[in-house]
C-alpha cells in the first residue's frame, strides 16, 4: 500500500478531494482518501476475493429490506476529502445514491491483506469509528478469523465478538446474521 502524506504538497496545492479520484487510472487498483491523503492499494487477491463474496451471500441473504449489502469497489463518502471502499457494506436503504453511499455505513467489513492490515486494523478502523459507522468487521483469511468491533455509548469501538476457523458467530448487529468463519472459504478451506 502506498501512503501519499498531507504535510508536503506542491505549491499552489492542498490535500486531495473526491473529486481527484475521478481522475486516477482504471488500473485495478483500489485509490481511497482519508482526510485530503490517498491511500492506494494492489488489487486483492484470489483467498481475499473468495471470502469478501462468500460473506457478501451470507449478508445478503440475512439482510432485512431496510438495508442493502454491496461489495468493493463502491465509495462510502463523507464531504470532499473521505473516500472508502470497504470490501463489504451495509448501509440503510435510504442512505445509497447510485454512485455513493454519503452516509456513514452500519457495517463496514475489511478482509486483511499483507499489504492492507495496518491500515484496516488501524487508520480505517478510526475513521470508521469517527463517522459513527456501527459496526467494523475484520477477517483475517489466513486462519480464517473474523473480529468484531461496535461502537459503545462513547462513540468508541470495543472488540465484542471474535471467532476462528469452525468457531460460529450468532450476530445481532445490524441485522441477525450466522457467521462461521471457516465456511467463507468455500472450496479453499
Amino acid at each position: 500500500m502506498t501512503l501519499m502524506t498531507d504535510f508536503q504538497y506542491p505549491t499552489g496545492s492542498g490535500p486531495m478531494t473526491v473529486r481527484d479520484l475521478e481522475e486516477m487510472p482504471d488500473d485495478g487498483r483500489r485509490y481511497e482518501l482519508v482526510d485530503g491523503t490517498l491511500l492506494v492499494t494492489p488489487a486483492p487477491g484470489f483467498r481475499h476475493q473468495k471470502i469478501a463474496y462468500r460473506l457478501y451471500g451470507v449478508l445478503e441473504d440475512a439482510c432485512p429490506l431496510e438495508f442493502e449489502v454491496v461489495g468493493a469497489p463502491f465509495a462510502v463518502h463523507h464531504g470532499d476529502k473521505i473516500e472508502l471502499q470497504p470490501d463489504v457494506l451495509v448501509g440503510r436503504d435510504e442512505d445509497f445514491t447510485e454512485k455513493d453511499l454519503p452516509a456513514p455505513p452500519v457495517l463496514a467489513v475489511e478482509v486483511l491483506s499483507p499489504s492492507t492490515a495496518i491500515y484496516d486494523l488501524n487508520l480505517k478502523k478510526a475513521v470508521y469509528e469517527r463517522l459513527g459507522t456501527g459496526s467494523y468487521w475484520v477477517i483475517d483469511p489466513v486462519d480464517p478469523t473474523l473480529t468484531v468491533f461496535e461502537l459503545d455509548a462513547d462513540g468508541c469501538y470495543q472488540q465484542v465478538a471474535k471467532a476462528a476457523g469452525d468457531e460460529v458467530l450468532e450476530l445481532e448487529r445490524p441485522f441477525p446474521v450466522r457467521i462461521v468463519p471457516r465456511e467463507l472459504l468455500g472450496r479453499l478451506g
